[in-house]
């Protein structure tokens, strides 16, 4: 009977130190790929994060669905851009249990974050001022100094160990023409508001930011899930190399294509522009929710001809036909650019993959 009991007691004992017994990871829930794979990169081995806007399909026209509600309902963890980008969860996210921890990463330490620009043609741009991204390849550090002095010169792109940036003018202004407001810091967190008068969300364009904020996700599951902090952290140092490698690889493939002006479907580049110099002309319509009307394209296609534009992008969640209308007559090509991740499949590799189809689209197009 002692000897039937302690074989019982070492076999619980076993059981609870084994990994299938081991503390579940928390239920995590992301709002679109691309944080979704950095997310997913964080909790490798431990547990999967859910993912909201699936598919081909775009924040910026997304309704949430009543499998999203339950996934929500059920979080301890939520990741999220905020409500300049991901409008349809804002009222959601309001309305979850108090014990539900909801991350807004727009919110993280050390981003560098740019003002929206306004018109889809960025007269005020002079892209004759660009900057030639340096010979360096271990960083690319900007100078947002440069954003400051003047709207037609872009900070040059610059090459440094630890991928630092002044942000000492990123709120004083913006690279393009028009009124540029300061953050609204979410008043009403009208989407419009945000779309065009304050932070351009599009922040994992940059790969610091994306740094920056998966050393966020990786506190905030740490603090949500301390028994998983140390392999939450070490995941965070692998995914780190593995995006300082994605940097320097994308500066130099483009470097001989900057000096090359092309036009996007909107204006979701900014951060992808300023970190590896391209020359974003302008883009067909302001706002992705809004198609562009007959004035609109009639200026894009004006553009096209005026900066002997090389390429002009669609996207693949948007009307791809518009993008024959501005180019017709014109010798631009033609591409598709994803920002978001709408044709991937979702992971913790998509981000990586994300990047790099950016980069080899444009340097297809532009080079050709």
């Amino acid at each position: 009977m002692t000897r039937y009991r302690l074989g019982l007691a070492a076999s619980t004992a076993l059981l609870f130190l084994s990994p299938a017994f081991a503390m579940a990871a928390p239920d995590v829930v992301v709002s679109i790929k691309p944080l979704h794979s950095l997310v997913a990169s964080i909790m490798k081995g431990v547990g999967e994060p859910s993912l909201i806007v699936e598919g081909a399909a775009s924040p910026h026209t997304y309704s949430l669905k009543p499998s999203n509600a339950r996934a929500l309902e059920n979080a301890d963890v939520v990741f999220w851009v905020g409500p300049g980008l991901e409008a349809f969860l804002d009222k959601p996210l309001e309305a979850l249990p108090k014990n539900a921890k909801v991350v807004e990463l727009e919110d993280t330490p050390g981003l560098t974050k740019l003002p929206f620009r306004e018109g889809g043609a960025f007269e005020g741009h002079d892209h004759g001022d660009h900057a030639e991204a340096s010979e360096g390849a271990d960083d690319h550090a900007h100078d947002h100094g440069a954003e400051e002095a003047g709207h037609g010169e872009h900070a040059k792109v610059e090459h440094a160990d630890d991928h630092r940036h002044d942000h000492g003018a990123e709120e004083a202004t913006a690279a393009g023409d028009g009124d540029v407001h300061e953050d609204h810091a979410h008043e009403g967190h009208d989407h419009d508001e945000h779309e065009h008068g304050g932070t351009d969300m599009h922040l994992w364009l940059d790969p610091s930011n994306a740094k920056a904020m998966a050393a966020e996700i990786a506190k905030s599951l740490g603090d949500a899930d301390p028994a998983n902090k140390v392999a939450y952290e070490a995941n965070l140092t692998t995914l780190n190399a593995e995006i300082d490698a994605l940097d320097t690889e994308i500066a130099a493939q483009l470097k001989p294509v900057l000096q090359k002006p092309f036009i996007v479907f909107h204006d979701a580049y900014q951060y992808f522009e300023k970190r590896y110099g391209v020359r974003v002309a302008g883009s067909v319509t302001v706002s992705p929710e809004t198609m562009p009307g007959a004035e609109r394209l009639s200026t894009i296609h004006a553009k096209i001809g005026e900066l002997g534009a090389a390429c002009v992008f669609a996207e693949p969640q948007f009307e791809p036909k518009l993008i024959s209308v501005v180019t017709e007559g014109t010798q631009a090509k033609s591409g598709v650019l994803d920002p978001e991740g709408g044709a991937l499949e979702a992971g913790p590799g998509l981000y990586g993959q994300l990047m790099r189809n950016l980069s080899t689209s444009m340097s297809t197009c532009l080079s050709q």
